[in-house]
């Protein structure tokens, strides 16, 4: 089980660290645009920079986790992230589905691993 954690946090964390140092520098062209309300959604945060404040999410979680350092901190950070990434390939583009699946059952490998850190969310009624 070590193994596997080990492969899927670098896993993970490369491809968090790649993408997130992409919506910076941009060295990752699409091979097409989406169309229709996908790239109406890309152009929104494009044009409001908002794909900044995700890029930079991306490229903190990635090192966190190519780091071997803070990796609860880092999968609080990526998860909500993945989810959107899920959301957006789900529901606007199917381009791109099975590496987001993938990405989300890497998370899910190491949210499972460090359980123990996340346990005091899972709590029915706080004090």
């Amino acid at each position: 089980m070590r193994i596997v954690v080990l492969i899927s946090r670098l896993l993970l964390g490369l491809v968090f660290f790649v993408f997130g140092l992409n919506g910076f520098l941009q060295f990752i062209h699409p091979k097409e645009m989406p169309t229709g309300l996908a790239l109406q959604f890309i152009m929104a945060l494009m044009q409001s920079h908002y794909v900044l404040v995700v890029s930079a999410t991306q490229l903190v979680g990635g090192i966190l986790l190519l780091a071997n350092r803070f990796v609860p901190l880092a999968l609080a950070l990526l998860g909500p992230v993945i989810v959107n990434i899920l959301c957006y390939h789900i529901f606007l583009s199917f381009q791109g589905l099975p590496l987001a699946i993938v990405v989300a059952v890497l998370w899910f490998i190491l949210f499972f691993r460090y359980r123990q850190y996340f346990a005091g969310l899972f709590v029915p009624k706080a004090a």
